[in-house]
């Protein structure tokens, strides 16, 4: 590593919410105008009243902000402009001079909240029964159009933009080479880091693959040829898949063409905005019944606080907008290969699961995890599996030279 240079850019940043932000938060929870439900029919149709009547209260009356910011202020934070972007990132050094620089991004509806839990094993493995050599120095970016990264001015941040930003940051701190994870959109734009730039990634680690799902209905010569094991996982992708296409994807299509019709709503509404994001908490996880049950409470609310302080809803949800209208040479198609030395861990409650067979067809699969419990949100689920993973694939590379 060398050190970054005095024109670099970076600006150190605190957050710092105005009380008058958080009294005008506590008003509209105070006077939220309720809609009527239909009884008896669950989570079939979105969120129930009685549910999120009660998590709005606990937001209101004991959720503590001020205990959180303070939490997220732990982590050394900056922001600097790149590519005309407002970009905010922590950037936590390991106690372990040696250490491996690690860039690790988010997606939606997540933020640098997900990763409260997973920074200390990383960043102080011996503080947390590992090994030294496994430390590493852990950069913590916001996507552009995502809370203190937004909103953003322009078009076109698509993962492939995001990815050479997340380069160029890098090189601001002074990291030629690092290592990449992420998950979500953020396993997107570490796909194209690797792919679009393989002499600065050491290796790319994701909880989630892109295109690597059964997508649609695999035929009886495409199962005959697979292992059993793998032909159940590939009936277990299909029927996954299935079922989040016909029944979860509803914001998907929304934010993929009319986020800003959306904005509206989530903007002027807290309860909106929370709705909108605790569903998915509760769909993409391994929760029986309630987001909580996999996910910690004031966690979850931190995450919401991140949106509705910033006012991004509007501005995180282009990406889709983004994704489903990309085109011209900036923009990758999915399949396009990539080179780089790629780790995927699957955690078993994700919608989405990735299928090796055809993930080797376009990446360069050196480690394959099958993990036996977790879901979409890995750092806040299971943190414990997902640090033991990033740190086995980056010790494999190690040995590997």
């Amino acid at each position: 590593m060398t050190t970054p240079s005095a024109d670099s850019g970076l600006r150190p940043f605190r957050i710092d919410i105005p009380q008058r932000d958080l009294d005008d938060l506590h008003d509209r929870l105070d006077r939220t105008r309720w809609p009527d439900e239909l009884p008896g029919v669950g989570w079939a149709y979105g969120v129930p009243s009685d549910y999120l009547r009660e998590l709005v209260g606990y937001w209101r009356h004991d959720y503590d902000w001020r205990a959180a910011e303070a939490r997220l202020n732990e982590w050394p934070q900056f922001t600097t402009e790149i590519d005309g972007a407002q970009v905010h990132f922590a950037h936590i050094r390991s106690p372990e001079p040696d250490a491996t620089a690690l860039i690790v991004t988010h997606g939606w509806p997540g933020s640098i909240v997900e990763f409260l839990d997973v920074v200390g094993p990383l960043t102080d493995p011996a503080a947390h029964g590992g090994d030294r050599a496994d430390a590493f120095h852990v950069v913590l970016p916001s996507i552009p159009g995502f809370g203190f990264s937004g909103p953003t001015r322009e078009t076109g941040w698509e993962a492939r933009r995001i990815a050479d930003a997340w380069v160029e940051l890098m090189s601001r701190l002074g990291y030629e080479r690092f290592g990449v994870q992420g998950g979500d959109w953020g396993a997107a734009v570490s796909r194209e880091l690797g792919r679009v730039h393989p002499g600065r990634a050491i290796g790319i680690h994701l909880n989630l693959l892109p295109g690597a799902q059964a997508a649609t209905e695999p035929t009886a010569e495409e199962l005959e040829a697979l292992s059993p094991e793998e032909r159940e996982r590939t009936l277990t992708s299909w029927r996954r898949w299935a079922e989040w296409f016909r029944d979860g994807t509803g914001y998907f299509h929304v934010q993929s063409t009319r986020p800003q019709t959306l904005s509206y709503a989530l903007t002027d509404s807290p309860v909106g905005q929370l709705a909108w994001i605790v569903e998915k908490f509760r769909e993409w996880t391994e929760s029986e019944e309630l987001p909580e049950e996999a996910v910690d409470r004031d966690l979850m609310l931190t995450n919401v606080m991140l949106y509705w302080l910033t006012g991004t809803a509007g501005s995180s949800a282009r990406v889709y907008y983004e994704r489903a209208h990309a085109g011209g040479e900036r923009i990758a198609a999915p399949h396009e290969p990539s080179t780089a030395p790629t780790a995927v861990a699957v955690f078993p409650g994700d919608p989405q699961i990735p299928l090796r067979h055809k993930a080797e067809r376009t990446e360069n699969i050196v480690r394959w995890t099958e993990l036996d419990r977790g879901g979409h949100f890995a750092a806040m689920e299971e943190p414990d599996l997902l640090v033991k993973d990033v740190r086995a694939f980056f010790r494999q590379l190690r040995e590997r030279g």
